[in-house]
């Protein structure tokens, strides 16, 4: 259920590296927990992100939640998907369901995140 080549965070965020270019989204945990994902706010491209603080909020039916940053750097590309069609983030949230892409300041902050293993016994 949770992709061995992804990290996580305590707060339910993942993220899949491509180089330095860190993609990220909310995990199936998350997005379970939200319920139909019903709105997502994202910041504009060209924004810093700073690690595990807010950089967004996503709404449900249920609550709206922050979302916060698993890493630090700046965004380079918002999944306008996700902004259009906020259930994509319940559909395939490892996949289409992404929320936005990092370009990463260092990537030791990786060594602060959770592998799979670890952030499955957090959730029991």
């Amino acid at each position: 259920m949770y992709p061995s080549d992804l990290k996580y965070s305590k707060e339910h965020e993942w993220v899949r590296m491509n180089g330095n270019i860190a993609e990220i989204g909310v995990t199936v945990f998350a997005q379970e927990s939200l319920g139909d994902v019903v709105f997502v706010e994202l910041p504009a491209v060209g924004s810093s992100v700073v690690q595990f603080e807010k950089f967004g909020e996503i709404e449900s039916v249920k609550a709206v939640s922050d979302l916060f940053s698993p890493v630090e750097g700046t965004i380079v590309e918002v999944n306008s998907a996700a902004i259009d069609s906020p259930e994509v983030v319940n559909e395939e949230p490892y996949g289409i369901g992404w929320l936005i892409k990092v370009e990463l300041s260092n990537t030791d902050q990786l060594d602060a995140l959770m592998d799979a293993t670890s952030y499955e016994s957090i959730l029991q």
